[in-house]
C-alpha cells in the first residue's frame, strides 16, 4: 500500500510539489532511487522481483507514480503494476496516447491508480473508473482507493502539505511521511482486511517486522524544468537505511 500527496500548481514558480510514501513487504528485492542503466534519463527506483517502478521522472519533465487499490477479493493480476509507470518514463508517447492505452488495458492489472504528466498537465485514471481524468490545480492524495477518498493517513498528509508549501524544501516534505501514528479505530476504513491489519495500514509512515513503508521521496519540480529528488530507504520496524538525492 502507499501513499501520495501532491500539489499541481500550473503556472507557478514550482508547479509540482510530491511527498510519497511506498509501502511493501520488506523481502521484496528492490534498488533505491537512481539513474537507470538501461535508460539514462530515467530516475527512480526499481522493482527487481518484477522490472517496473512506484514512482519516478524521465525526459521532457515527465512524472509518474502509483498507488495500489487495496481489496483482498480482487483476483489476482496477470501483470505487474509497476511495469505502467516505468513504460511512460523509458517511453516516448503523448500523454493522452499513454492513457488511452493504459485505459485499454487495465483489466490485466489488479486495481491501482496513475499518476502521469509532465510541467504542462497532469493526468489520474483509477483502474475502477472508466476514463483519465486530466488534473484541474489543487493539493490532492491518494492512497489505496480513489483520489482524494478521505483516509485518515490522506486527510493528516495532505494538511501537513498544504502548511509547508509556502517553502516546500525536501526535508519539510520528508517529515510529513515519517508520522507514524496510528487512526483511532472509530476512523478505520473498512477495506476487508481486518481491525489489526486497518489499523496498520493506518498510519502516513508504516512500520513491521515484515511489512513497511521502504521508501519515502520528496519532489520538487520548478518551472524551468529542473527537478530535485530526495529518497530516503527503510527496512524492518523503519529502520533507516540511506538517502539518495538528485538534481537535474
Amino acid at each position: 500500500m502507499c501513499l501520495i500527496v501532491f500539489a499541481w500548481r500550473p503556472g507557478h514558480a514550482q508547479p509540482l510539489i510530491v511527498a510519497a510514501n511506498r509501502d511493501e513487504f520488506y523481502a521484496r528485492p528492490s534498488l533505491p532511487l537512481a539513474q537507470w542503466a538501461h535508460a539514462p534519463h530515467v530516475h527512480a527506483g526499481r522493482d527487481l522481483e518484477a522490472g517496473g517502478t512506484w514512482l519516478g521522472i524521465g525526459a521532457n519533465g515527465r512524472f509518474a507514480a502509483l498507488t495500489n487499490i487495496r481489496d483482498p477479493h480482487q483476483p489476482p493480476s496477470r501483470k505487474s503494476r509497476g511495469e505502467l509507470v516505468a513504460g511512460f518514463l523509458t517511453g516516448e508517447l503523448p500523454i493522452e496516447d499513454y492513457l488511452s492505452d493504459v485505459v485499454r488495458r487495465s483489466v490485466e492489472y489488479a486495481g491501482f491508480n496513475l499518476l502521469i504528466g509532465n510541467t504542462h498537465e497532469l493526468w489520474h485514471f483509477n483502474s475502477r473508473e472508466s476514463e483519465a481524468v486530466l488534473l484541474p490545480a489543487g493539493v490532492y492524495g491518494l492512497s489505496n482507493a480513489g483520489l482524494d477518498t478521505p483516509w485518515p493517513k490522506l486527510i493528516k498528509a495532505r494538511a501537513a502539505l498544504e502548511e509547508v508549501l509556502g517553502d516546500p524544501q525536501p526535508q519539510a516534505l520528508l517529515a510529513l511521511l515519517s508520522d507514524s501514528q496510528t487512526a483511532a479505530f472509530t476512523e478505520l476504513p473498512d477495506t476487508g482486511v481486518g481491525l489489526a491489519t486497518e489499523t496498520l495500514l493506518s498510519s502516513v509512515f508504516i512500520a513491521s517486522q515484515s511489512y513497511g513503508t521502504r521508501a519515502s521521496t520528496a519532489l520538487i519540480v520548478q518551472a524551468d524544468g529542473t527537478r530535485q529528488m530526495v529518497e530516503r530507504s527503510f527496512g524492518p520496524y523503519g529502520g533507516h537505511l540511506g538517502e539518495v538525492e538528485i538534481r537535474i
